[in-house]
């Protein structure tokens, strides 16, 4: 067994450093891994991110590997411009993409990318590269109107998931939208503000990304996404 990596059931835990600058993150694995959902964080969050690591959890036991890591390095962090550089972002995401394709080449896993904040924009620039793999992006509470110009050049199906209470990225949403040429829909959870804070509403962002991964990573395959 790999140092680092600890095994808990059906699925492996391992503690990763991302080349080449070293990223550190924390990728599960199931068992039989068919997907893998890559987390892109938001501006002032980490690998650690409470909300991220309570969707990964579930994703998880509904069969989903996941990889939590940092964008930027810990030097790198206290930086403000590059915490909102969308495009550098979006660079180290498909670096953590790469990497992951050639860490598992004998069962390469289908990738979807789950972001949230600025991390959404910077999912949505990444996966707008002609020859990234991913299949599937869902966004919670993102801002994707960053991304610009790469919006209508995203290929893989999208959802965005708001919270009814959070007006104004509702409304970035709804224009960022307009411009995407891939499937997409905007789905706006009752009563959540910009964090979905409020009971139940986190859980409804993961029933919705449970069953968008698996139509679109898993060809439709029914998965219990209630727990």
């Amino acid at each position: 067994m790999t140092p680092g990596r600890k095994q808990q059931g059906q699925y492996s835990e391992e503690l990763v450093a991302i080349p080449p600058f070293g990223l550190e993150g924390q990728l599960v694995l199931p068992s039989l891994c068919r997907a893998v959902i890559i987390f892109a964080h938001g501006s002032g969050s980490s690998r650690n991110s409470p909300r991220n690591r309570h969707v990964a959890s579930a994703l998880q036991q509904i069969g989903f590997g996941t990889l939590l890591f940092d964008l930027l390095t810990e030097s790198e962090a206290g930086n403000r411009e590059l915490v909102f550089d969308v495009e550098l972002l979006a660079e180290r995401l498909l670096l953590a993409t790469t990497w992951l394709g050639q860490r598992m080449e004998r069962m390469p896993p289908r990738i979807g990318y789950f972001g949230a904040s600025t991390g959404a924009a910077a999912a949505l620039v990444a996966a707008a590269q002609p020859d990234c793999p991913v299949g599937a992006i869902v966004n919670r509470g993102g801002r994707p109107d960053l991304a610009g110009a790469a919006l209508p050049r995203v290929v893989a199906p999208t959802l965005l998931i708001v919270g009814s209470l959070d007006r104004e990225v509702l409304g970035l949403n709804r224009q960022a939208m307009a411009h995407m040429r891939c499937k997409s829909k905007l789905l706006v959870v009752p009563g959540a503000t910009h964090l979905f804070e409020e009971a139940g509403t986190l859980d409804q962002v993961i029933d919705h990304a449970g069953t968008w991964f698996s139509q679109h990573l898993l060809d439709g395959e029914a998965v219990n996404v209630s727990g």
